[in-house]
């Protein structure tokens, strides 16, 4: 998006690389750093915390160090970062990048810091305690699934995207309709679409066989279970005081294993239901893709992924 004044080829440059969990997204974007003048930004809502590492498939401090990615290891997993201020740091680290002459390619999963990034934010009401606290014990009571029933009522739009136990957005969904009496995705649409002043090139890495991604999303979590990542949590639980509820231990991944260790669920299902979500999440993923940022796609199944992409991701250096 730029500002319409100003015609686009005269604005810098700036690269969108998304696609879901397991599409290869940072391979691609570390080798295209290798090709072009490019520095990368992280485009994840679960690489921002320290110490998260093996669930969130952070690269590892070798590749780091060769190819530094801004936007990882921030905060806490104590902590919370929003839209909002990864927009902010986001655009930040685009202008710092932009004027050493070099290109920021942002590349991530977080499809709705991609949206932020793009089109602004929408003024929304803020956080208020006592209204969480009650969709809290309502959900306790009645369950999530009964509180996305009642989101659908009067928000549709807003459930239609949203897993029936995707606890999280559908409280922030209800709570910002109680507070504001109007539904999200109506306070969404009015919007406050920003113009930036960059060029974009989106691209989007897609499975022309969701078959074929799904086997990628099961050897993934095997591979990270066996890298240690019930440790890791354990780890996490004893280094800081967390609980269920934090937005870390509601990554996909962390809060499966999390329930197995409080008890809540059976150590002998930890893989299916992980493999479940990650499948869960890459599918929400594709949907935005789809139907909201619209890049241009290329299959991400392809045995010449990087070449048809280093030919999109050229045209920018023309």
């Amino acid at each position: 998006m730029s500002n319409p004044t100003t015609p686009a080829r005269h604005l810098p440059p700036a690269i969108l690389l998304m696609g879901p969990t397991a599409s290869g997204k940072t391979a691609v974007a570390i080798e295209l750093a290798r090709r072009f003048p490019v520095e990368l930004v992280s485009v994840d809502s679960a690489q921002v915390f320290r110490d998260m590492d093996i669930g969130t498939a952070k690269p590892d401090a070798a590749t780091l160090a060769d190819f530094p990615h801004r936007l990882i290891d921030l905060i806490s997993p104590e902590e919370t970062y929003s839209a909002a201020r990864f927009r902010a740091d986001a655009l930040a680290a685009m202008a710092e990048i932009t004027t050493r002459a070099r290109v920021p390619l942002l590349v991530g999963g977080t499809m709705l810091y991609f949206k932020a990034l793009i089109e602004g934010l929408v003024d929304l009401p803020p956080a208020d305690p006592a209204t969480r606290a009650a969709i809290d014990q309502e959900a306790a009571a009645r369950g999530w699934p009964a509180l996305h029933a009642e989101l659908a009522r009067v928000d549709p739009a807003t459930a239609a995207r949203l897993h029936s136990t995707d606890a999280q957005r559908i409280q922030r969904a209800l709570e910002v309709f109680r507070l504001s009496g109007r539904p999200l995705s109506a306070l969404i649409a009015i919007g406050t679409k920003t113009a930036l002043q960059y060029r974009f090139l989106s691209i989007g890495l897609l499975p022309s066989d969701r078959a074929v991604l799904h086997q990628r999303i099961a050897a993934r979590f095997e591979h990270m279970l066996a890298a240690g990542l019930e440790a890791e949590v354990e780890a996490l639980r004893q280094k800081y005081r967390l609980r269920a509820d934090l937005p870390s231990m509601r990554c996909v991944g962390y809060r499966q294993v999390w329930d197995v260790q409080a008890g809540l669920a059976p150590r002998g299902e930890l893989r299916d239901r992980g493999i479940y979500a990650s499948r869960q999440l890459a599918k929400r993923q594709i949907t935005w893709i789809g139907n909201t940022l619209q890049p241009q796609k290329i299959d991400c199944l392809c045995p010449d992924i990087l070449g048809r992409t280093s030919r999109l991701v050229g045209s920018v250096f023309v």
